[in-house]
């Protein structure tokens, strides 16, 4: 079904976002604060609008993608009227953020949905980009079909920060594997070793070792960490190897060095026996 569509924010990510809406048919309607990134997309057959306001006014929908939470609270002051409409906010933020613009939408009478886009822009409308949603669910399913331009949609519920929270979650995983990537090829590189070829190893390695996941969740969701695999014991013990051959190879432990203070609290508060699933406990923080 053919809708209307505002896409406000032409970054790469918005560019593409208003890219795919055009390639499915859709009436586009974009703003940028730098309006001659407008051009490639009317050129395309998308409408520009002057200010944010004019681009809101002419759709009922409107997605919202820009650079920061504090630029998204400037631009929604400029929208005029709202009432009715449904708003998409797909800038990265924090629960938090997505709660507190999802009441100052309904303030104003509007929908809310949160996004979180789990794809580069160049995977936006391809077969591996998808969207996490949260918010108000009448206007998801309302306009699920327009939304599903961008990508697989997958709902996460009426919690406005849920979205939020999937996104920044599964991007601590990514980061937290690209941290150590990227401390691994540091390391082969000081004996002159390719780190593209060394990847080959790496990627099968890091691949087999991340099909511990649903077992490691297991544990955590049960607080059994018991384990007759690995345990923080023998991790701790083992662990000094790594920062000593970083110092001694020129390499900087910076990135390490916390991961020792945390198996050695694990133990100190009695811990010894448990697997690594143990230590999401000791990262949690009571609120």
């Amino acid at each position: 079904m053919t809708t209307h569509v505002s896409v406000l924010g032409l970054g790469m990510m918005g560019s593409a976002l208003a890219t795919a809406l055009l390639k499915a048919g859709h009436h586009v309607t974009v703003w940028n604060r730098s309006p001659a990134r407008t051009g490639p997309l009317v050129a395309q057959g998308a409408l520009p609008a002057g200010t944010p306001a004019e681009a809101a006014a002419a759709s009922p929908l409107v997605v919202v993608c820009l650079l920061t939470d504090d630029t998204v609270h400037e631009v929604f002051d400029t929208l005029g009227d709202v009432t009715g409409k449904t708003l998409v906010n797909l800038t990265n933020g924090t629960p938090a953020q997505a709660r507190e613009l999802a009441a100052r939408a309904a303030d104003h009478g509007a929908h809310y949905l949160d996004g979180g886009i789990m794809a580069v822009p160049q995977m936006i409308a391809g077969p591996h980009a998808y969207v996490f949603y949260s918010g108000d669910e009448q206007a998801y399913e309302t306009h699920r079909a327009t939304l599903a331009a961008f990508g697989g949609t997958k709902w996460t519920g009426t919690d406005p920060g849920r979205a939020a929270l999937y996104d920044l979650a599964l991007l601590t995983g990514m980061y937290g594997m690209v941290v150590g990537v990227l401390q691994a090829f540091a390391l082969v590189r000081t004996e002159h070793i390719s780190a593209e070829e060394f990847s080959e190893l790496l990627v099968p390695w890091v691949t087999a070792m991340l099909a511990s996941a649903p077992e490691m969740g297991r544990a955590i969701d049960t607080g059994q960490h018991l384990t007759d695999v690995s345990s923080l014991a023998v991790n701790q013990a083992a662990f000094p190897n790594f920062t000593a051959t970083f110092r001694d190879q020129g390499v900087s432990p910076e990135l390490f060095v916390p991961f020792q203070a945390l198996l050695d609290r694990a133990i100190a508060e009695g811990h010894a026996a448990d697997g690594l699933s143990r230590l999401a406990d000791l990262l949690t923080v009571e609120r």
